[in-house]
């Protein structure tokens, strides 16, 4: 496993130097920070993107109270607990940051929105390292990964190159869904993970078309505003997903029972009845 391990790390890093030879250096647009809504109002520039990180800052303060207050979300691991901890912090800290640069748009400030959603990412992937496939990794691998996280951003800073930062916020994109999907949990409510997904691609989404929505609804809201309120919407459905989610006594993984669902519409019933009820006599030792 140790041998696994080091030659997986190996091909990432291989990888990582590879791309980062072939592919051309991405400047940071000075066009970014041109957004459509620049309203002022009671004297707050940019009102609407700076007040629409409100949101970051309740579900951030709320999932960090539910972490540690009588452990209302259960949490049994001691990496999950730093996880979800770092998490919570980002998601509140984006409150912060991303006001701030609202309030100036320009690259200095940039950072600053930048370095909490970074911190959740990373801390994301952690946690789903730690869940799905190994506890002692995914814990040890929290630091690491912050780590990388802000190395990204102090890099595309000093050399105006946004490849490491684009690697760090894009790929736990694919990454989890598809971890979400194929391999077994140890808890309940795995769907959670698809909303949250799904929201934080439709949130890309609206950030990419901030000033034609902005001219589609008449000059109400920008796409990005509405971009800050579906992103919010992440830690929402994970936070939800804590409070409902238990051990799951059956550790099958979506893709294999999204399998089993199809089989039984296409057969009726029958035997696929009793594959089902077989797949789920299988006893499952959780480890402790």
């Amino acid at each position: 496993m140790q041998r696994r391990t080091l030659y997986a790390w190996g091909v990432a890093i291989l990888c990582f130097v590879v791309l980062m030879i072939v592919t051309p250096a991405i400047p940071q647009s000075e066009e970014y920070h041109d957004f459509a809504d620049q309203r002022e109002f009671f004297g707050i520039p940019n009102t609407l993107n700076v007040i629409s990180n409100f949101p970051f800052l309740v579900i951030g303060v709320i999932g960090l109270v539910l972490c540690y207050h009588g452990n209302y979300f259960k949490l049994s691991l001691q990496g999950e607990l730093w996880g979800w901890t770092c998490f919570f912090l980002g998601v509140a800290a984006v409150a912060f940051g991303s006001g701030y640069y609202h309030l100036k748009p320009n690259d200095a400030r940039l950072v600053w929105d930048r370095l909490p959603m970074t911190v959740a990412f990373t801390s994301i992937i952690a946690i789903f390292i730690i869940e799905r496939i190994d506890e002692r990794k995914g814990t040890i691998s929290i630091l690491p990964l912050i780590l990388a996280g802000i190395i990204s951003i102090a890099y595309w800073r000093f050399f105006d190159d946004l490849r490491p930062y684009a690697l760090v916020q894009f790929v736990p994109c694919i990454a989890i869904p598809l971890m979400a999907i194929l391999l077994p949990p140890i808890y309940t409510h795995s769907a959670y993970w698809l909303w949250a997904a799904g929201f934080y691609l439709l949130a890309k989404v609206e950030e990419a078309t901030d000033k034609p929505i902005y001219r589609w609804t008449h000059h109400f809201v920008s796409g990005h505003t509405l971009k800050h309120l579906c992103a919010a919407m992440v830690p929402v459905f994970l936070t939800l997903m804590l409070a409902k989610r238990s051990i799951e006594t059956h550790r099958i993984s979506l893709y294999k029972k999204w399998k089993i669902s199809w089989t039984e519409v296409r057969e009726n019933g029958g035997k696929v009845e009793s594959y089902t009820s077989t797949y789920r006599s299988v006893p499952v030792v959780e480890t402790p």
